[in-house]
């Protein structure tokens, strides 16, 4: 299958042995992970990269996640590998992964209260649900071109020649969505437990 999505729950604290294990990664994962000061967000960001460690795992028999790189506008990419496209998103207590050969972009969001004045810069959120389903749609197409997000407020672009975005069902709460171009978004989400993606660390 050209394009795989995958999430998982981060809803749970790390153990001391569990965080070191999470933080075996390449220099350029590394910094990032700790410049994440919040302990919460940096366990969701560290599950976000074991997740993709366990699919890379699954899909091209990778052990470990190669050097990352980031372009200009901030989109990271594998240098050594530019065929293996790939997008991350972390939320407080779940993580999505999308890996493709073509540019992907994929967003997670636990619903929670907004406020009605940020509400209303979405002409079509009149729910906190429509709201967070608007926010990933526009989050996800702009990590799919790396235009940054920005580019999609306080108007949205209609969509390009050949995208498609699609909602995606993960976890009750939370708003999902992925973006992609050419291609088709899988009707389904593969879900892993963290216990996966951390025995995944011990292959």
């Amino acid at each position: 299958m050209d394009v795989q999505i995958w999430a998982a729950r981060s809803d749970r604290p790390l153990t001391d042995r569990e965080t070191e294990a999470m933080m075996q990664l390449p220099e350029t994962w590394r910094e990032h992970a700790l410049r994440t000061r919040d302990a919460d967000k940096r366990r969701d960001r560290l599950c976000a990269y074991g997740l993709l460690r366990l699919v890379l795992g699954e899909r091209y028999h990778w052990r470990d996640l190669p050097p990352m790189a980031r372009a200009s506008c901030g989109k990271p990419y594998f240098p050594d590998y530019p065929a293996v496209q790939f997008s991350l998103s972390h939320t407080d207590g779940a993580v999505l992964v999308g890996v493709s050969r073509a540019p992907i972009g994929v967003d997670i969001e636990r619903i929670r209260p907004i406020r009605g004045s940020v509400m209303r810069r979405f002409g079509e959120a009149d729910t906190t649900e429509a709201f967070f389903q608007s926010w990933v749609r526009r989050e996800a197409r702009s990590k799919r071109t790396g235009i940054g997000v920005t580019a999609m407020f306080p108007a949205e672009p209609p969509l390009e020649a050949g995208e498609r975005f699609s909602l995606l069902e993960t976890f009750p709460g939370y708003a999902a969505g992925a973006a992609v171009q050419y291609t088709e978004v899988p009707d389904t989400v593969c879900k892993a437990s963290l216990e996966q993606i951390l025995n995944a660390l011990d292959r």
